[in-house]
């Protein structure tokens, strides 16, 4: 992943072995999922980067926190503590990149112009299930920009059938001749 730190790369394998080794993969998606959301309130975020209030008073209010349990807010220490608040985002991605490639799985992403219905979505996970040979886990974002036709993304891999693209590609055409 281009987009992704090395170190938080490093947190995020480090986390994962010991999930793995302690059978805890599932609960360490939950702990960064809460850690994600409450790092990535601007407000938050703001106070806990903060280099004018002193590291130990930063890292009282998230002790403070009932929703996180004691490796939680261990984790959250060790953010605050290297100034990697803003990192907690990439750290929880590349941690579910980890347990997705170590279950065999892969997370997709289809864009389309409008919603689609159940059984469209389960053909398209079906068929990309098939050819990849994995178990895919498929997400459906709107985008009317697109006008029709469908965007699917999975990995570093972008299949662009949309016609807008297809306009745009036609207009390139037309203007080099």
């Amino acid at each position: 992943m281009t987009g992704t730190s090395r170190a938080a790369r490093r947190y995020a394998k480090a986390i994962f072995e010991l999930a793995q080794q302690d059978n805890e993969i599932d609960q360490w998606a939950k702990r960064l999922a809460r850690i994600r959301e409450m790092f990535g309130d601007e407000r938050v975020a703001a106070v806990l980067t903060n280099p004018t209030i002193p590291t130990v008073r930063r890292e009282q209010l998230i002790v403070g926190d009932r929703t996180l349990d004691k490796e939680a807010t261990n984790l959250a220490r060790m953010l605050i503590e290297s100034g990697r608040v803003h990192e907690a985002g990439a750290i929880e991605d590349e941690f579910q990149r980890l347990s997705d490639d170590a279950a065999g799985r892969v997370r997709a992403t289809a864009t389309t112009a409008v919603e689609l219905s159940t059984d469209v979505r389960d053909d398209i996970r079906r068929d990309l299930s098939e050819r990849l040979n994995k178990d895919v886990r498929l997400s459906v974002v709107v985008d009317p920009r697109i006008l029709g036709g469908l965007r699917l993304q999975f990995g570093d891999h972008v299949i662009d059938a949309t016609v807008a693209t297809r306009l745009e590609q036609l207009r390139r055409r037309l203007v080099m001749n």
